[in-house]
């Protein structure tokens, strides 16, 4: 049975909050709240790279209204560029989730903590491309990958985007969670800067194979942001996995949208 009662947060996780909750209250009542420094109700779009406790942030509306005679076609702007992105309801990573809105902005509004120029960057399960196009646009070499079924869609959504700009051509592969990882992507050639990864965990049967993928391509110096809509227990559990695994930090929170924006790391031995 499926659970939407959000069960309690992995520890590790649940004590960043806890500070960011006690700062909250003091700060509510000893200070002016519209002068308040430490409340992460107040906080800007960009984080502090300094500051343990996550910020509290909403999808901003990046979604340009457009006159088009495609019903599935959506536009962005990120970046100061816009972006159209074709949809499909035939698969749910042809759709764009509220993790990757979260984590377009947030790589937009913080590009000095996070500077993906000529970095080596790829996304897993990219759905429909917006992320990797906003990384592409902030200068970085980027891999897409997803499932067969996906590539048509996100191929053409990554192409239309990128063509004819002055950007670092991305690339688009296929990659299986858990599947062909050494012959497909052998760690001596492959290393990456950031991993980039959103709306990827939900209730479905491969969270051990995405947690061995995240494992395997997380290298020493590689950062891996995983950016989420946490719905059901099994979310949870695999949010308590990964901290098992890297060190883990929540960057930033959207409670409107119920997503979560974590920083992992490989844990040096």
């Amino acid at each position: 049975m499926i659970s939407a009662q959000q069960p309690p947060l992995p520890s590790k996780i649940q004590r960043v909050m806890d500070c960011q909750t006690g700062e909250e209250e003091t700060c509510e009542e000893q200070h002016d709240p519209e002068n308040c420094t430490c409340s992460s109700k107040h906080a800007s779009s960009t984080a502090e790279s300094d500051s343990d406790s996550p910020v509290t942030l909403k999808i901003l509306q990046n979604w340009v209204p457009r006159v088009s005679h495609y019903f599935d076609k959506e536009h962005y702007t990120y970046a100061g560029h816009q972006i159209v992105i074709q949809e499909s309801i035939e698969h749910f990573g042809a759709v764009v989730w509220p993790g990757a809105l979260a984590l377009s902005q947030y790589l937009e509004s913080n590009q000095e903590q996070f500077n993906l120029k000529d970095k080596k960057v790829l996304e897993i399960g990219a759905g429909t491309g917006l992320v990797s196009i906003v990384a592409c646009i902030l200068g970085a070499y980027v891999t897409a990958t997803d499932l067969p079924e996906v590539l048509e869609n996100l191929s053409y959504n990554i192409s239309r985007n990128t063509q004819n700009r002055n950007l670092h051509k991305p690339e688009v592969r296929k990659l299986v969670w858990g599947e062909g990882l050494n012959e497909d992507f052998p760690v001596s050639t492959y290393h990456y800067d950031f991993m980039l990864a959103t709306d990827v965990v939900y209730h479905h049967t491969a969270l051990d194979s995405l947690l061995a993928t995240m494992v395997y391509f997380c290298k020493p110096g590689t950062v891996l942001l995983w950016a989420n809509k946490f719905r059901f227990t099994t979310d949870y559990e695999f949010l308590e996995k990964l901290c098992n695994v890297f060190n883990t930090t929540v960057l930033a929170e959207f409670p409107e949208s119920n997503v979560k924006l974590l920083k992992a790391t490989v844990r040096e031995n």
